[in-house]
């Protein structure tokens, strides 16, 4: 699967240790994410991520694209929710692409683990059922 990694600067951190926890399942598949978000969660687990531009920089908008070509399987957002930031509207448009394309997507980490979970255990393979 691919999965896409964006976290907002007060959310880096966390990005980060979710991504230590469960670095042995997310090895196994391929990681885009944001440029600081890919850099600092590469520095900290070793883990091989595409990086994009940063999410102000367009970063939001590069892995909203390949939501559209139905190239992103899963989403993992760490919203700072009580700092709005001004490229906000990228993120809300990628966010309504998750959702015209089915994609499941997690703006907490308690949303995050269930998926993690179920990708472990094989349960997110919904794509069969989805006719789009």
């Amino acid at each position: 699967m691919n999965i896409a990694l964006i976290a907002h600067d007060a959310k880096k951190e966390l990005m980060v240790q979710f991504c230590i926890a469960y670095c042995g399942i997310l090895s196994r598949h391929t990681l885009l994410a944001t440029g600081a978000t890919g850099k600092t969660v590469n520095e900290a687990t070793g883990l091989n991520i595409i990086r994009f531009l940063g999410g102000s920089q367009g970063g939001s908008q590069q892995i909203a694209s390949r939501i559209g070509c139905n190239e992103i399987d899963l989403v993992l957002l760490f919203r700072d929710p009580l700092n709005p930031k001004p490229h906000e509207p990228d993120e809300t448009a990628l966010l309504r692409l998750c959702d015209v394309h089915n994609i499941p997507v997690a703006t907490n980490i308690a949303t995050a683990e269930m998926l993690i979970h179920g990708l472990e255990r094989g349960d997110l393979d919904w794509r069969e059922y989805v006719k789009n």
